[in-house]
């Protein structure tokens, strides 16, 4: 099997996915929601709150480098300090507010998901964001402890999921 480097990889699926299917019954262009979905950066410790460790912040540079050009147009975490701190560099670099959810209410955000066209970026944790994916529609499968290196696509039109794809990037122990 051919390996991309996850950059690569990830700019043809944004090339594909940025050109909307046409109706033809309508001669429209249809609207796709894209929504990545990301489980928190290592952290430090099993604290509560923990902060992101060395390699953790290294992770979510990394990530900021993968997703600058996918034209994200909203981001959202959970309010922990390391789901913030995953997706914060992209959202310092694209000037985006982080946009915080209760992740105990997952069948809300993904409604609003489906319903907000656009670009979305999803910092979840190992039992949120497989089932996140799942309620959108995707294909899951669970996050092992010790794995910070998934990163979903799910891409949806107004009616249905069309595409769903998990990506690894950069290493896990």
């Amino acid at each position: 099997m051919k390996r991309f480097k996850h950059g690569h990889l990830l700019k043809l699926l944004f090339i594909f996915f940025s050109f909307s299917p046409v109706d033809p019954l309508v001669g429209q262009m249809e609207e796709n929601t894209v929504i990545y979905l990301v489980r928190h950066a290592e952290k430090v410790d099993d604290s509560n709150d923990a902060a992101l460790s060395s390699k953790g912040r290294e992770r979510a540079e990394l990530l900021a480098g993968i997703l600058i050009d996918a034209e994200i147009t909203h981001i959202h975490s959970t309010d922990f300090q390391r789901t913030r701190d995953t997706v914060e560099p992209l959202a310092s670099l694209l000037e985006l507010e982080i946009e915080l959810y209760d992740p105990q209410h997952l069948e809300t955000l993904s409604e609003s998901l489906m319903r907000t066209p656009g670009v979305h970026l999803v910092s979840g944790h190992s039992n949120t964001t497989p089932e996140l994916v799942r309620l959108l529609g995707g294909h899951s499968f669970p996050i092992q402890d010790h794995e910070y290196d998934r990163l979903y696509l799910v891409v949806r039109s107004t009616e249905k999921t069309e595409v769903s794809i998990l990506i690894h990037y950069g290493t896990t122990p």
